[in-house]
């Protein structure tokens, strides 16, 4: 029985360890399921929970254990996917010879650190703790939830394979980062109410999760182009993929002034405007060709991620900020100011 490493689990939390199998045999199993789930990016799925969450409250219904129970299932969900993902990749052949995705983090089989048998375990664990939450929310809210849970449970089994490999990956994180969590969350929480204004504001977070798709579909294009793996950045080319994704930031932008001006959302929102600098500083980096070696001092802290760590942080920025947004408009209008 290994002590448990608190501090393991903050750091796995922030980012994706760089770990030997010789520490990684002294970690307890909470440490070793967050970095195999590659924990650090369950914030976004967190923010997209919690945007539908806001809503529902905002609403005026608000059901405390469905929001709770989605919340741990999407979690549970995300890191089933990751850990779906490293399986599949690892049988297809796709993560030897020290492939991109081996060489920024632990690929837990591809470096000894689990045997498959043992992924097999994680991954039945994951799943089943999410199609338990997912169930006791069908039965809380009936049949459109099942269908949300069988969308959900469709794209965490299929996304690696083959949707991914045929340049379906991106638009998969568009409608589950949106419509199905942010509008499941919503719909869940409420009781059973949908709404379109929440499906639209769920695209505007979804589109940051998707353009942090992109950049690591960028920063890994040759090695994918090889390895036969057709994402969007390997159909679209690197510059054209570049551009996309500073479009995707732009729309963001646009369908929250949409948003605002339609009423739906007050000026709140306008402190997603903190986020500009960063957008500038991203873009920057976007509207770049992507380094062919590891640059100097900061900007290549995170080598080989390069296009996904600008994207990643801005997403941050950017979801955090819309987060408060959305507070300050909740706030604001339990008051009675709005």
């Amino acid at each position: 029985m290994h002590t448990i490493n608190f501090k393991m689990w903050g750091k796995a939390l922030k980012t994706i360890p760089r770990i030997s199998k010789e520490e990684w045999m002294k970690l307890d199993v909470v440490s070793k399921w967050l970095i195999s789930t590659r924990s650090a990016v369950f914030v976004m799925t967190a923010i997209s929970c919690i945007i539908g969450g806001l809503l529902a409250f905002h609403s005026g219904t608000f059901i405390w254990t469905n929001f709770a129970v989605a919340f741990i299932g999407l979690i549970f969900a995300h890191a089933s996917n990751n850990l779906i993902n490293d399986l599949v990749d690892s049988k297809m052949g796709i993560d030897k010879d020290n492939y991109y995705r081996s060489q920024y983090g632990p690929q837990t089989v591809e470096h000894g650190l689990l045997t498959r048998a043992a992924l097999y375990i994680y991954i039945a664990v994951s799943l089943a703790v999410a199609l338990l939450c997912g169930a006791y929310l069908v039965w809380q809210t009936g049949a459109t939830t099942l269908y949300l849970l069988l969308a959900g449970l469709f794209f965490v089994i299929f996304y690696t394979w083959p949707l991914k490999y045929v340049g379906l990956g991106e638009l998969t994180v568009i409608a589950v980062w949106g419509p199905l969590m942010v509008g499941g969350t919503y719909f869940v929480t409420t009781g059973g109410t949908w709404s379109w204004q929440v499906v639209i504001i769920g695209l505007v977070y979804a589109l940051g999760p998707t353009s942090v798709l992109f950049g690591k579909h960028i920063d890994k294009s040759a090695e994918d182009q090889k390895k036969k793996v057709f994402t969007l950045p390997v159909i679209l080319g690197e510059k054209l993929s570049r551009r996309v994704t500073i479009v995707l930031w732009l729309i963001q932008y646009a369908l929250l002034a949409w948003l605002v001006i339609d009423g739906y959302l007050s000026l709140a929102m306008i402190v997603v405007l903190l986020a500009v600098p960063k957008f500038i500083w991203a873009a920057k980096a976007f509207s770049q060709p992507r380094p062919a070696e590891k640059p100097e001092g900061k900007m290549g802290a995170a080598w080989p991620l390069y296009l996904v760590h600008h994207a990643f942080l801005y997403n941050k920025r950017f979801g955090s900020l819309f987060l408060l947004g959305l507070i300050i408009d909740l706030a604001l209008t339990k008051m009675n100011v709005l």
